[in-house]
C-alpha cells in the first residue's frame, strides 16, 4: 500500500513491536509527531522535559526490558541534545535507536534554519548512523537499525530522516516485513577454542570468575550459574556486570576494582586464573594494568574482538556470545574441586565486611535500608558520584537488569530519566532512583515528566550539599581545596518537588527515613525524598588511581 514516510516509519515501528517512545517534538519532525498521534493507542509516547531526558528513558527501557528503547527529536538543538545519552548508551552497548528529523533536503548543507550534521556528530557514539534522503530507502534502513541495534554487541543506532522524506504528499509502497531476530555471535566459539579454554580451567587451582556486563547483555545468568559451579570458584563482578550473578550467593565476593571490596581485589590479587565473562577491564577495575593480577592467567570471554588484549594482555580468549560461550563449556567441562580456596575467599569476605556508619543518617544506611524495604526486588538507577558507589556496594542485585547505571561515560544526570524508562517499561517493579544533590540538579525537570506521566518512581537525594565524589578526591589527593564543589546555596528540594507535581519529604534521622520510604513505597505518585548526610562521608574502600587494586586504604 501507499504510505507517506512519517506512515512508514511508525508502520515500522510496529512491526519491531515498539510500544513506547520517549521524546521532544519540534519543527522538523511534525509530520512525524502528526502521524503518532493518530496512532498514540498503539505507541504510547512519552514527553519529556529535555531530549536528554527522552535518551536516557530510552536507555533505562532498554537496560531494564532488554528490548530496544526509542527515542525521538527535532533537528538542531533537539538532536545535539540526544547526544549525551546517545554516547551514554555507546559506552555501556545499551540497544537505542535515535529518530531524529532535519531540513529538507534541498536545505540541508546550506546553514539553514536548525540544521545540524547529526550523523556527522554522532559517528564516534554509535553503533551506526544513517541519514534517509529518498523515501524509498526508508523502511528498509528502520529495520536495519533495529537488527544492527541488538546484534553482536548492543548499541545505539541513528537515523536522520529529512523532512521532505516524511511529508504526508511523498509516498511509497510499504508491505509489512516480520522483523529478524537478533543473530547470537557464534563464529569464534570453535571446538579448539572451547578445548583451550577447558585446559585452562582444568589447570587452576585458585580461580575466579569475573562478571562484566556483556553476561546481562546476553541474558546468560543461568548459564553463568552453571558454570560458576562446575568451575567451583568465587565470583567478583565490575558495576556494569552487577545482577548477572545473584548478589547473595555464598560464592559472591563484591565488586572489584577502585571501590570493590577487599575480598574481591585480593582475590584476584592472589589467584592463578582470572576467567574474564564479558568485561572490558576499564581502568577503575584495573589499577596498575602492569600489576593486575600478577599471578594469574587471564581467560576471555567477549563478544567483541576489540576488547581482546586492548587494555590487558590475555593468556587466551573465546570471542562470541556469552550465553552460547558458557552453554558450550558447561557441556563439556568436568566438576572441578577448588573447595578449600573458594573457603578461604569467603573468609576474605567475613574477615573485611563492607561498614555502615553506627550512627547517624548515611549513604550507606540508605542504600541498604531501601534494600531490606524492597526484600531485594526493586530495579536502582542512579547518578554518577558516590551515591553510585554506594548503591553498589550495599544493594545485593539478585537478578540482571536490577542495577540501570552509567558506568562507562559517568553521565551526571542520567538516572532519573532511566528511572523514567525503566518504570514505563516495568510498571509493575518498584523504581528507585540514588542521586546526589550535585547530579539532581542536573536533570531535575523530568519529575514534572514523571509527575505528567503518573510514574510512581522514588527520587532519594543523597544531599550532602558539595559534589561529594569531587570532594572526596579533593579532600584525599588534593590538600582540602575544595575548588568549585560546594552547593550549599539554600535549594529546597521538597518544594521544587512539590511544586512539579510530586511528593517531597526531607529527612535527618534513620527512624525518618524508614517511615518516609515505608509509605512511599506505597505511593501513587512520584515522591523525592531530601536526605541529609554529613559532607565529608566518604566511598571505602578506594584504591588510588593507578595503584594496584590489592593496595586499598579507608579511613583509618
Amino acid at each position: 500500500m501507499l504510505l507517506s514516510g512519517s506512515q512508514i516509519i511508525i508502520e515500522c515501528l510496529k512491526e519491531q513491536g515498539v510500544d513506547t517512545v520517549f521524546g521532544y517534538p519540534g519543527g522538523a519532525i511534525l509530520n512525524l509527531y502528526d502521524e503518532l498521534y493518530k496512532h498514540k493507542d498503539e505507541i504510547h509516547h512519552v514527553l519529556t522535559s529535555h531530549e536528554q531526558g527522552a535518551a536516557h528513558a530510552a536507555d533505562g527501557y532498554a537496560r531494564s526490558t532488554g528490548k530496544v528503547g526509542v527515542c525521538m527529536a527535532t533537528s538542531g538543538p533537539g538532536a545535539t541534545n540526544l547526544v549525551t545519552g546517545i554516547a551514554t548508551a555507546h559506552m555501556d552497548s545499551i540497544p537505542i535507536v535515535a529518530i531524529t528529523c532535519n531540513v529538507t533536503v534541498p536545505l540541508l548543507g546550506k546553514d539553514s534554519f536548525q540544521e545540524i550534521d547529526i550523523t556527522g556528530i554522532t559517528m564516534p557514539i554509535t553503533k551506526h548512523n544513517f541519514i534517509v534522503k529518498d523515501i524509498s530507502e526508508l523502511a528498509y534502513t528502520i529495520r536495519r537499525a533495529f537488527v544492527i541495534a541488538q546484534s553482536g554487541r548492543p548499541g545505539p543506532v541513528l537515523i536522520d530522516i529529512p523532512k521532505d522524506v516524511t511529508a504526508p504528499n511523498n509516498k511509497y509502497e510499504y508491505e509489512y516485513i516480520k522483523p529478524i531476530p537478533a543473530g547470537r555471535s557464534k563464529k569464534g566459539i570453535t571446538p579448539e577454542a572451547i578445548e583451550d579454554a577447558i585446559a585452562l580451567i582444568k589447570k587452576a587451582k585458585k580461580p575466579v570468575v569475573f562478571v562484566g556486563g556483556g553476561a546481562v547483555l546476553s541474558g546468560a545468568a543461568k548459564a553463568l550459574k552453571t558454570f560458576v559451579d562446575l568451575v567451583d570458584a568465587p565470583v567478583c563482578d565490575s558495576l556494569m556486570g552487577k545482577g548477572a550473578f545473584d548478589g547473595g550467593d555464598e560464592r559472591y565476593l563484591g565488586m572489584l576494582g577502585m571501590h570493590g571490596c577487599k575480598a574481591s581485589n585480593l582475590s584476584v590479587a592472589d589467584c592463578d586464573l582470572l576467567i574474564a565473562v564479558g568485561t572490558r577491564f576499564s581502568d577503575r577495575v584495573l589499577g596498575n594494568p602492569d600489576k593486575f593480577a600478577a599471578k594469574a592467567k587471564i581467560l576471555q570471554f567477549d563478544v567483541d574482538p576489540a576488547e581482546i588484549n586492548k587494555n590487558i594482555i590475555v593468556d587466551h580468549c573465546v570471542v562470541g556470545d556469552i550465553k552460547e560461550i558458557l552453554n558450550t563449556i558447561n557441556k563439556k567441562l568436568p566438576q572441578q574441586d577448588h573447595s578449600k580456596w573458594v573457603e578461604g575467599a569467603k573468609a576474605l569476605s567475613k574477615k573485611f565486611p563492607l561498614t555502615i556508619p553506627e550512627k547517624g543518617l548515611s549513604g550507606q544506611f540508605l542504600v541498604s535500608e531501601a534494600y531490606r524495604l524492597t526484600k531485594g526486588n526493586a530495579i536502582i538507577t542512579t547518578e554518577v558520584g558516590q551515591h553510585q558507589m554506594w548503591a553498589a556496594q550495599f544493594y545485593k542485585y539478585k537478578k540482571p537488569r536490577q542495577l540501570l547505571t552509567s558506568g562507562g561515560l559517568g553521565t551526571m544526570g542520567y538516572g532519573l530519566g532511566a528511572a523514567i524508562g525503566a518504570k514505563t517499561g516495568n510498571p509493575d517493579k518498584t523504581v528507585i532512583n540514588f542521586a546526589g544533590d550535585g547530579c539532581f540538579r542536573m536533570n531535575m525537570n523530568e519529575m514534572a515528566t514523571a509527575a505528567r506521566e503518573g510514574l510512581p518512581i522514588i527520587e532519594i537525594v543523597v544531599n550532602n550539599h558539595v559534589l561529594g565524589m569531587v570532594r572526596q578526591w579533593q579532600t584525599l589527593f588534593y590538600e582540602k581545596r575544595y575548588s568549585a564543589t560546594v552547593l550549599d546555596d539554600g535549594v529546597d528540594y521538597v518544594k521544587l518537588a512539590e511544586a512539579m507535581g510530586a511528593k517531597g519529604y526531607r529527612c535527618t534521622t534513620r527512624d525518618e527515613y524508614s517511615k518516609v520510604l515505608s509509605e512511599a513505597l506505597k505511593s501513587e505518585k512520584p515522591v523525592l525524598i531530601d536526605c541529609i548526610i554529613n559532607e565529608d562521608d566518604k566511598v571505602w574502600p578506594m584504591v588510588a588511581p593507578g595503584a594496584p587494586i590489592d593496595e586499598f586504604f579507608n579511613e583509618d
